[in-house]
């Protein structure tokens, strides 16, 4: 289960110490507006505090006012809590300023398919839908940038039966016609008579909403554009906002962790007595792949670790750079699958001259502000444990298995991430505290150190592109073929996302790695296109990172395609809008980009280059202006991008995403990666990570598109197309074509 532990509001602070005590909770009881939205084996689980009434899976009402929208999407910056409010709170005719969210607790009806298929780019040939005879319906999930074009159907639907309701009972109480009320600022009004919703609520409880739901009438409307304020930001500015760090327990020991390198790896030996001399210390738990030090602080527990000095072994193959490439490079020479074409290439290809093109990515990191963290407490033979949570449902389950006790043994307390970006997909440090709570029989509570997390968070996979084209009359591409040489990144992620842990194979998965190339078919038209990935086996561990492989495949097929450009001496963006056809929505922001961003055609010495890409729905546009540093590292003088993400909940968010992504592909364009050597990351810290200082950031522009068109992601759509459009403005500069990420040296 899901117990919610707090609730953020608009109109207040969250009145929880950061650093206090925090044990179980939840809030409450209530009455269940009788309605039947929800698929009736899965009966709605919210539960509703004293003075609370709960409407179906998604709303409650308070006798204060206060409205409490359940949200099934974990918090970690993106603005999701706020969005989702925000969709409910303007169908039912709230008061922004007595909005508040909590966590939904698990139920399918909660869960989220097309995250699932976004996110692994389509690739499970039979997820299952989620009903009552399915062993595993599809998961709880944050990710793919899929919240509000997942829930927002869901959310109007439950806001317009509580308002419908709540009309109906004031008509009853007014001897009036219901569908003449409208419901605004917290009141069901009629005329000049108004009652509140929370003295309303009981009464609405013994009504049945109409068939059809009347879904954006009544008063419906007043907050869909408009740039409300956030319901994190208070307690984030505050520091009442809790993280899986900041949880405190009576008689809680601390915990810094040490694990094996990826591959056959196990725990070789620990100097106990060294460790046992530490002030503070506890305990020191050994398993095969990691050993874990408990003490009375942190920073104890940190130097017990230390103190213990944990020797591993490996045997096989050790991960390094060398072998990484050598794999690349095996994998692009072998057989690969076909995941995307159409037309003849091979006829298209035959006899005629090629222009082609390598590019390489090493392996990027998440680097998110909070490490990965989770604190658990055993009580009655009932585990308590409140971790970062993307995936809850599948959270839980590995931490019940890690424990040796059934997940309905298990509560799980979902906080706010401080980041994640696909990190928290991970369930490790959740099963680790587990296992600990176990043993040691004390509330737990572990921190990766941030050399542990760099060293050990699975990361984005390194890559190879070979790129090929042909060009026909006056520069036009009749032929286009991208292969990709990538671990099956897809597989592992479909496999540990499923609550049975089935193989990709038992899955039914097809061969073909869709995640490992996500991105790669290029959204111009072209009459012969072939995408194939080639698996490789580099013996790391990978895993997803914000914008998944987009963000490298933008970066081959955007830079390959300023190259063809100047090849047939075409300035890039009437050469790429002449091939956008069928995609009118990306050819507008390309010329937004570039007459905003003031484009002189990326002649050389201008220091101008452009990008684009479609993704999850939506279109972006970058303009970068960038020159060669004197450490080898560009310096991005300016970003400037336009998007067209569709219809808009809220533009204040859409603009903070947006920046924030354009930032965040700086940081995965200039750095934000790392080599391997002897099995380790060879990136420890942030000073070896370079991530981008406010010295470092560029000037950066945003247009939002107006759109009528459905709502499409956000939280990754400015990432990918940074990179290449800061490689093809250093190509304007230095008349050298750099092919690799990071754009350094």
């Amino acid at each position: 289960m899901i117990a919610p532990q707090f609730t953020l509001n608009a109109g207040a602070m969250v009145q929880i110490s950061r650093r206090g005590v925090l044990i179980g909770g939840g809030a409450g009881i209530g009455l269940v507006a009788a309605w039947t939205l929800w698929p009736r084996r899965y009966a709605p689980t919210l539960t509703a505090g004293p003075g609370e009434h709960a409407f179906g899976a998604w709303l409650k009402v308070a006798e204060d006012g206060r409205i409490v929208v359940a949200v099934p999407q974990v918090e970690y910056g993106q603005g999701s809590w706020t969005g989702l409010a925000q969709i409910a709170a303007d169908e039912l005719g709230a008061d922004w300023r007595t909005v508040g969210v909590e966590p939904a607790p698990l139920n399918p009806l909660y869960a989220n398919p097309l995250g699932i298929d976004d996110l692994l780019e389509g690739m499970p040939a039979h997820w299952p839908a989620g009903d009552a005879h399915s062993a595993a319906p599809a998961p709880e999930l944050t990710a793919a940038s899929s919240s509000i074009r997942m829930f927002e159907e869901p959310l109007r639907a439950a806001a317009a039966a509580a308002r419908a309701v709540l009309c109906m009972a004031a008509a009853q109480r007014w001897d009036a016609d219901w569908t003449q009320a409208s419901a605004a600022q917290g009141f069901v009004t009629l005329g000049k008579r108004r009652l509140r919703f929370a003295d309303l609520a009981a009464e609405a409880a013994r009504l049945s909403p109409p068939d059809p739901l009347p879904i954006g009438v009544a008063g419906a409307g007043a907050l869909m554009g408009q740039p409300l304020p956030r319901l994190d930001a208070p307690a984030k500015v505050d520091g009442s906002a809790p993280f899986a760090a900041d949880i405190r327990l009576p008689n809680m020991v601390h915990v810094a962790i040490g694990q094996a390198p990826p591959g056959d790896s196990r725990l070789l030996a620990v100097d106990r007595a060294a460790a046992q001399k530490v002030a503070g210390f506890i305990a020191l738990v050994e398993r095969p792949g990691w050993v874990a030090a408990a003490a009375a602080t942190g920073w104890a527990a940190q130097r017990a670790l230390d103190a213990a000095h944990p020797r591993f072994a490996t045997d096989g193959a050790v991960v390094d750079d060398e072998a990484i490439a050598a794999a690349l490079a095996a994998a692009l020479d072998g057989d690969g699958h076909r995941i995307a074409g159409s037309g003849d290439l091979r006829e298209t290809f035959a006899g005629a001259t090629l222009f082609t093109a390598t590019y390489r990515a090493a392996a990027g990191l998440h680097a998110a502000m909070e490490t990965p963290a989770a604190t658990a407490i055993l009580r009655d033979d009932r585990l308590e444990l409140w971790a970062q949570a993307e995936a809850p449902g599948r959270l839980r389950a590995a931490a019940a298995a890690a424990a040796g006790l059934a997940e309905g043994a298990v509560t799980l307390h979902p906080l706010q991430l401080g980041g994640g970006f696909g990190g928290a997909l991970d369930p490790r440090a959740a099963e680790q505290a587990a296992i600990l709570a176990m043993e040691l029989k004390r509330p737990v509570s572990i921190v990766w150190s941030r050399g542990e997390a760099l060293l050990h968070q699975r990361p984005r996979p390194p890559a190879v592109a070979r790129m090929a084209a042909r060009l026909g009359q006056g520069g036009a591409i009749l032929g286009w073929q991208a292969k990709i040489a990538a671990p099956a990144t897809g597989r592992d992620l479909a496999a540990a996302l499923r609550p049975d842990r089935l193989t990709g194979l038992a899955l039914g998965l097809d061969p073909a790695d869709r995640y490992a190339v996500g991105g790669a078919l290029p959204p111009y038209r072209i009459p012969a296109v072939a995408i194939d990935h080639h698996p490789a086996a580099i013996g790391l561990p990978t895993g997803h990172l914000r914008a998944g492989m987009h963000g490298l495949t933008c970066f081959f097929t955007e830079s390959f395609l300023d190259e063809l450009a100047h090849a047939a001496r075409s300035e890039p963006v009437s050469y790429r809008i002449g091939m956008l056809g069928g995609e009118p929505r990306l050819a507008r922001c390309l010329s937004t980009a570039a007459s905003l961003g003031g484009w002189d055609g990326g002649v050389p010495g201008s220091g101008q280059g452009i990008a684009a890409h479609a993704f999850r729905g939506s279109y972006v546009a970058v303009m970068a202006e960038a020159q060669p540093g004197p450490d080898g590292r560009a310096q991005v003088g300016r970003l400037v991008a336009a998007v067209d993400c569709g219809r808009v909940v809220n533009p204040g968010l859409v603009r903070q995403l947006i920046e924030g992504g354009l930032i965040f592909g700086l940081a995965q364009a200039l750095g934000a990666s790392t080599g391997y050597a002897r099995g380790l990351a060879t990136t420890r810290g942030f000073d070896t990570l370079w991530l981008p200082r406010l010295a470092d950031s560029p000037d950066i522009t945003v247009e939002i598109i107006r759109s009528d068109e459905a709502p499409g992601g956000v939280a990754e759509l400015a990432v990918p197309p940074v990179a290449p459009a800061i490689a093809n403005a250093l190509q304007t500069m230095t008349g050298q074509r750099i092919r690799h990420l990071p754009l350094t040296g």
